[in-house]
């Protein structure tokens, strides 16, 4: 019995790792920005959720970034539920910014209040962004 345990631990880690080196072979570090945002914990837990209609919009021009895929969070009308004292950290995939955009901001447009908005953003080299929600 130990033996299949142990044959099935290094199989998902073997799996674990192919899945890994494929994406990162699909995802280019370039013509795309990454942004992690991190929910601090609460105590009486809480829903989240991410529209499709989330965009990075320049601060000095008419440029819109469409979000192209979410990480650990689900797409509107389908909720996440976060647990009580637990930090939830999810991660959302844009567009590539042209070479001029250096502060932009990022905002869900939904037909209801209490949509994410971050302001002034700097850009940086790696177009790869950590937020506090």
């Amino acid at each position: 019995m130990p033996n299949t345990l142990v044959r099935e631990k290094i199989r998902k880690k073997i799996v674990q790792t192919e899945l890994r080196e494929e994406l990162a072979r699909s995802v280019k570090p370039h013509g795309q920005v990454t942004v992690h945002i991190v929910f601090p914990a609460q105590s009486d837990g809480y829903y989240l959720r991410i529209w499709k209609s989330t965009f990075l919009y320049s601060r000095s021009s008419e440029h819109r970034s469409r979000l192209m895929h979410v990480e650990n969070i689900t797409i509107a009308p389908y909720w996440t539920e976060v647990l009580p004292h637990h930090t939830h950290t999810f991660t959302l995939i844009f567009e590539g910014f042209p070479a001029d955009v250096l502060l932009f901001d990022l905002t869900e447009e939904i037909p209801e209040p209490g949509g994410f908005h971050y302001a002034n953003i700097v850009r940086n080299e790696q177009d790869v962004y950590w937020i506090r929600g």
